[in-house]
């Protein structure tokens, strides 16, 4: 259902004072516009790259919709929905499903540390309370739980469980997924560094941070790998991996907001416990943003 470059795109906020900066609606519909123009395959709202960890239950649900509204059907929106409560995850995915969203992105619950079969039901729960297309997303370095292959394939039994974000950090890790799980479910890439990697053993695409960034490059560089000229997706990709580690050299979304904020589509705004880049965070993001060509 979904291919190519999905940027997970930030939330861009009013800075006030660091702990309730207002989202900024405006910069939003701006921020919609340039994905739709620079060829971006999808929008994922209000995933990590989002602040979804920061914003309360309503804002949640306010920035999804106003995605949608602003998209218009021009590009598919993705919701970032996950919760540690099932019930507060089915809610999140009941209310995007309500606003219109083409599918939601599902994170593996967060500090309590389910068990595999935790993760079952808790996954099964949500895909049975909600009729709308569901995308997984593993990512244990942020929710200190490792979803498994093995689980992964029996959750791919789920009509509505359509893909799996992987962001484990391997690419053995999503071939073994796509061993298991065929054309029951796609998987994509997690991070940017290695979403060539996930394309060349059978991966459709990437949630990308850089593309909040680089839209179009992100665009052509899976455009290029998913139709086979591996050429010109790794010539893409060579010219794209400092801002790809740039983008991760303090913790996300602090240099992808900076560097949103160079282009002059939003201003750098987050809550704390997030904060600005440091001076020599933004000496590495600007150059890798001009060997980029994107400043």
């Amino acid at each position: 259902m979904f291919r190519g470059s999905m940027v997970a795109m930030v939330t861009p906020m009013k800075a006030q004072d660091g702990i309730r900066d207002a989202v900024d609606e405006k910069a939003l519909k701006q921020l919609v516009e340039f994905h739709v123009e620079q060829g971006s395959d999808a929008i994922v709202a209000v995933g990590t790259t989002g602040e979804s960890a920061t914003l309360d239950y309503e804002e949640h649900r306010d920035v999804i919709r106003a995605t949608v509204e602003a998209a218009a059907g021009r590009i598919p929106v993705i919701g970032g929905t996950g919760a540690n409560s099932t019930w507060e995850a089915i809610e999140l995915t009941r209310s995007a499903m309500e606003a219109g969203c083409d599918a939601a992105l599902l994170v593996v619950p967060y500090y309590n540390k389910p068990t595999q079969e935790g993760l079952v039901q808790h996954f099964t729960a949500i895909a049975e309370a909600v009729p709308m297309p569901q995308i997984l997303y593993n990512v244990p370095g942020r929710t200190g739980c490792d979803m498994l292959p093995e689980t992964v394939a029996r959750l791919a039994e789920l009509p509505n469980v359509v893909g799996l974000k992987e962001a484990q950090g391997t690419v053995e890790r999503a071939e073994e997924v796509i061993r298991l799980c065929g054309d029951r479910l796609d998987v994509f890439a997690g991070d940017d560094f290695n979403a060539l990697g996930m394309m060349r053993v059978g991966g459709k695409g990437v949630v990308s941070v850089s593309a909040n960034v680089a839209p179009r490059q992100m665009h052509e560089l899976c455009a290029a790998a998913l139709s086979g000229d591996m050429e010109t997706a790794e010539t893409i990709n060579e010219r794209l991996t400092p801002l790809h580690q740039a983008m991760f050299c303090e913790p996300n979304p602090v240099p992808v907001k900076w560097a949103v904020e160079q282009l002059g589509m939003a201003g750098s705004g987050m809550r704390l416990p997030m904060t600005r880049l440091t001076e020599a965070g933004q000496a590495r993001v600007r150059q890798a943003m001009t060997d980029a060509g994107l400043l």
